[in-house]
């Protein structure tokens, strides 16, 4: 049985870990806090943009003078799914709902078409990698996560569309609703 003194000596222990944490949850619930302040802030400005684009291509079903890439291709076969998930675990239903998703995308909306699949993420690479074709992985993208690198990958994309490999492209992704809330969204991206 533990003397007095080692007893103090634990108790003591454990109050300065407890403060410890305590200053460690603090600082995290700020940095939260910012982040989500500036997740809404642009989420009005990419809404306003969404909405002007959509507008624009809506108008231009009939001009067939239009590039393709503003009006799209009359029955699509190719389908390519960005998926866009986390490189680590353990963050609830996060990764889970993204594979769903895509999962239900492919099976109710392309059942005739050739669906292939662009991961970021290794969760979600992982996990739909086993039973449908990946053309690539991008594990590497959140360690440096600028508008650079983000802006290979959608040049790469419009590539791929351009040159005619994928009729369509899409994209998953959970929007953020809260920090325990991310719903699941499939949204168009080209044309």
């Amino acid at each position: 049985m533990p003397n007095l003194k080692e007893l103090k000596t634990r108790i003591a222990s454990v109050k300065s870990t407890k403060k410890i944490t305590s200053a460690m949850k603090m600082v995290a619930a700020s940095k939260l806090r910012r982040a989500q302040e500036l997740a809404e802030s642009s989420r009005v400005y990419a809404d306003s943009l969404a909405f002007i684009l959509s507008s624009l291509a809506g108008k231009t079903t009939n001009n067939s003078d239009l590039p393709e890439i503003l009006t799209g291709r009359e029955n699509p076969k190719t389908t390519l799914l960005v998926v866009n998930s986390s490189d680590r675990g353990l963050c609830g239903g996060f990764n889970s709902s993204i594979t769903k998703e895509t999962i239900r995308t492919i099976k109710e909306k392309y059942k005739n078409v050739s669906v292939d699949l662009f991961t970021i993420g290794k969760k979600g690479g992982d996990v739909l990698g086993k039973t449908y074709n990946i053309i690539e992985k991008r594990n590497d993208i959140f360690d440096d996560l600028t508008f650079n690198n983000v802006s290979v990958i959608a040049e790469k994309l419009m590539e791929m569309y351009v040159d005619g490999s994928y009729d369509k492209i899409e994209l998953v992704y959970n929007q953020f609703k809260n920090a325990a809330t991310q719903i699941a969204q499939v949204e168009q991206y080209l044309p």
